[in-house]
């Protein structure tokens, strides 16, 4: 199968590309291209730069988006299931109830990410960059945060409920009605949060904080 080399490229020619069974486009430069409502199962956008790009409500299943560049990008109700996004920027990203699960974002940063309402289902969000992230209401149960940096997120209604958050940071992040059940947080920095108001069934707190939540 042919391989695009790296270069610039607009929507029509990659759909054009796409649909004659191209699926390799490594370091292809995309930025601020439309691709919204269309279909790119299984493309490889490895490297690829795709700041400012519109991709909303397509489908990017199984995709391999490793090292891409999506900063700022609009990815609206875009699903990503099962896709490679290892060590992917989506910084100040738009991923407003888009589709993440079983998603590798492995050191992935989604600084300041709009993820409201997102599934993160099972995603591997180890040592991932979230902070400041908007995941307020989003899907994040049975997700592996270890690692990952959770600081000044808002977490408001979002489900973590037997998700891994080993040595996360959860730094001054916004906690209210959370379902935190069945997460262990002994090995969890949570300087500055109030887990009054959140869901904490069957959950395991270092000892200092068991009086505080009590």
């Amino acid at each position: 199968m042919e391989i695009w080399e790296a270069g610039c490229m607009d929507a029509d020619e990659l759909l054009k590309r796409y649909c004659a069974g191209e699926r390799n486009f490594p370091q292809v430069s995309l930025h601020l291209v439309n691709l919204s409502e269309v279909c790119l199962a299984g493309i490889n956008l490895n490297r690829a730069n795709l700041a400012n790009a519109t991709l909303s409500q397509s489908n990017l299943r199984q995709a391999n988006l490793i090292e891409a560049n999506l900063t700022a990008a609009v990815l609206w109700r875009t699903d990503f299931s099962g896709a490679n996004m290892i060590l992917a920027n989506l910084k100040a990203a738009n991923l407003i109830r888009a589709t993440l699960r079983k998603v590798d974002l492995h050191k992935a940063s989604l600084m300041k990410a709009d993820l409201r309402l997102a599934d993160l289902h099972d995603a591997d969000l180890s040592s991932a960059n979230l902070a400041g992230a908007d995941l307020r209401y989003a899907n994040l149960s049975g997700a592996f945060l270890a690692g990952a940096n959770l600081n000044g997120a808002n977490l408001t209604g979002a489900k973590l409920s037997n998700t891994d958050l080993s040595h996360a940071s959860l730094a001054k992040a916004i906690l209210y009605k959370t379902d935190l059940s069945y997460v262990d947080f002994t090995e969890v920095d949570l300087t500055g949060v109030d887990l009054h108001h959140c869901l904490i069934n069957g959950v395991t707190l270092p000892e200092r904080r068991l009086i505080e939540v009590g």
